[in-house]
């Protein structure tokens, strides 16, 4: 039996898939919550007991989730694409394949979280965690696709901005995690639980309005770290791509802080929180496209052999050398007859 080949460009379109599917379950996952319907199928994996699916297509909650869980299959199916094609793809490449593979295993621990949110009444860890991990196996797949579409002979990692830049790039994604892991906190203590009416779901035994303070903070302090490093990047004379991605970061942060602060002011409705769900995920996958942006890889240099090293003093001692033996030589006397 013949064995398909994958080219690269088409295997960097498979993991380009990947990420964009990964990106939209977080937000479909979002839309479960805020429509009330994280119980909707309050078995699983089935969502009735014995049943896959509702019984009812007029349960509103029921079929919410359930269609979630479809796009999750989805996802999967794009996930087993992109560890097959990391197989039979021309040339292979270990990194390749050790990075499709962590997105398997990011799958297998997002529908075990899943499980256990739905089996623990959405208690807000769980929730939390359920996201925390989908971010973790997004950031898995854009460095899959941005390895994807390195030449196979660039091995060798080049820094391409100023050390500077890079202390910034560096801290720009651990500040952007703590704008995540405290955005959590806040819609665990929110109203926003995910239950029904008639669920009892516990929420974080937090005030609302101090959790939003320190959530706000950390994203000022994101902002004024982002305009530091775009102030950097132009100082040191930073590649046009590299100048480019870090103004999509700011003004993708910049409508999202928009977004954060109307909700909160207008009691936080449910569609500016899907809103600001989608806005999140889409500062956090600029902050690491920019950070990977910050370098790059090259065909390492061809180490010359010692033989051929040698070669051109040999020669250049054997030319002193005659030089010599010719200065010491005296000159012919001129012919007389």
């Amino acid at each position: 039996m013949r064995v398909p080949h994958l080219s690269p460009d088409a295997y960097r379109r498979i993991t380009l898939v990947a990420a964009i599917l990964l990106a939209i379950i977080i937000v479909t996952g979002g839309a479960v919550r805020l429509t009330d319907s994280g119980l909707g199928c309050p078995s699983w994996p089935n969502c009735e007991a014995g049943s896959l699916t509702p019984h009812s297509a007029s349960d509103y909650n029921a079929m919410v989730e359930f269609v979630n869980r479809v796009f999750t299959g989805l996802v999967s199916i794009a996930v087993i694409v992109a560890v097959l094609g990391s197989l039979v793809r021309t040339p292979r490449r270990r990194d390749l394949v050790w990075l499709s593979a962590g997105l398997v295993v990011g799958v297998f621990a997002q529908a075990v979280l899943g499980g256990l949110t739905v089996l623990f009444d959405l208690k807000p860890g769980f929730v939390m965690a359920h996201f925390l991990v989908s971010i973790v196996l997004l950031t898995n797949a854009i460095v899959l696709f941005r390895r994807a579409g390195q030449p196979d002979d660039a091995t060798e990692r080049v820094t391409i901005v100023s050390p500077r830049v890079v202390a910034l790039s560096r801290t720009l994604v651990v500040v952007a995690a703590i704008v995540l892991v405290t955005g959590t906190v806040v819609t665990g203590a929110g109203p926003h639980s995910g239950g029904g009416r008639g669920d009892d779901v516990s929420r974080l035994d937090l005030r609302i309005t101090e959790v939003a303070r320190v959530h706000g903070t950390a994203v000022m302090v994101f902002l004024g770290l982002v305009l530091v490093t775009l102030w950097a990047v132009h100082r040191d004379r930073a590649p046009r791509g590299v100048q480019s991605r870090l103004t999509v970061l700011l003004v993708v942060l910049v409508a999202q802080a928009g977004v954060g602060y109307a909700q909160y002011f207008n009691d936080i409705p449910p569609l500016l929180v899907g809103i600001h769900i989608a806005g999140a995920t889409a500062v956090w996958s600029a902050t690491v496209w920019f950070a990977l942006g910050c370098f790059d890889r090259r065909v390492p240099a061809a180490v010359p052999h010692p033989s051929d090293a040698a070669a051109p003093s040999l020669l250049a001692s054997t030319g002193a050398r005659v030089a010599q033996l010719r200065r010491r030589v005296p000159a012919p006397r001129p012919f007389r007859s």
